[in-house]
């Protein structure tokens, strides 16, 4: 006779030394998890927060110029499009600068990495650091007195300068690939040319676009100083507000170079995201 407990049990399911127990062929299937949504390679926020607070500052700056009594020699130093002329030469610098480290800093990284050339990465690596740890300023009055004033003496300065970041992430990236891979690669038949253009380097562009983006800062802030080899840039208002003493435009020439700084590493940082191979992205 069975207990009422027994009477009121589902079917397929009795009971074992007192406990409840469903046969396994009549166990009914879990349900499958919900499919997890991948994380967006750029968020919103990422894209507007910044941005937003970057026009904040130029429109509050805007409109303490608009309401400042400036004298007669900060009228000078500002108009006559002497703003946007300062401007637009720090952007060709930085833009100059940069497309030639890279096309020095990462071939040569390449290079560094190959089997018949490793033995020159410490020299090579010597120079680039030479480079760097020298003085800007002192840098730049070397090659002036070389090669005079001009855009040409403060694009060498600046570009010597950047070259470390790039060249030793390059390296840094192509050394951290696994071995194994690389070596999957070659027993698949793939050319040495074909492991690194679809193995060594897609999976060293992480560490070669943060030293992009490092050498990208370090442009923006070098170029201030290329007013001294006559190179122009916002350094040239920088330092006529310092030697006429004109606080308004100082702070105009400091600004715009903070805001172009903050923008310029702003967009690496989308480039690192949207270069970024997906396979090497987590959560996707």
């Amino acid at each position: 006779m069975t207990s009422p407990a027994e009477q009121k049990r589902p079917d397929g399911e009795h009971d074992v030394k007192g406990l409840a127990f469903r046969d396994e062929g009549e166990a009914e299937q879990e349900a499958p998890p919900p499919p997890q949504r991948t994380a967006r390679r750029i968020s919103w926020q990422k894209l507007t927060f910044l941005p937003a607070v970057l026009i904040a500052v130029l429109l509050a700056t805007w409109l303490w110029f608009e309401q400042a009594t400036l004298d007669s020699i900060s009228k000078n130093a500002l108009s006559g499009g002497q703003v946007s002329k300062a401007l637009w030469q720090h952007i060709e610098l930085t833009a100059i600068s940069t497309f030639f480290v890279l096309i020095i800093a990462i071939p040569l990284g390449i290079l560094l990495t190959r089997k018949a050339f490793r033995k020159a990465t410490p020299v090579a690596m010597a120079f680039a650091n030479m480079g760097q740890a020298t003085p800007a300023i002192g840098l730049l009055a070397l090659l002036v007195i070389w090669l005079g004033t001009g855009t040409k003496a403060a694009l060498i300065g600046i570009i010597v300068y950047a070259v470390l970041p790039v060249l030793s992430n390059t390296i840094a990236g192509l050394k951290a690939n696994d071995p194994t891979l690389l070596e999957a690669a070659r027993g698949i038949g793939m050319s040495p040319l074909g492991v690194l253009a679809k193995v060594e380097l897609p999976l060293a562009v992480p560490l070669i676009l943060a030293g992009v983006r490092t050498a990208l800062v370090l442009n923006v802030g070098t170029a201030t100083l290329a007013t001294f080899g006559g190179g122009g840039g916002l350094g040239v208002l920088i330092t006529t507000g310092i030697t006429t003493q004109r606080m308004p435009v100082l702070m105009l020439g400091s600004i715009l170079t903070v805001v172009l700084a903050l923008l310029v590493d702003w967009l690496a940082s989308l480039a690192e995201l949207v270069l970024r191979p997906r396979g090497l992205e987590a959560g996707t």
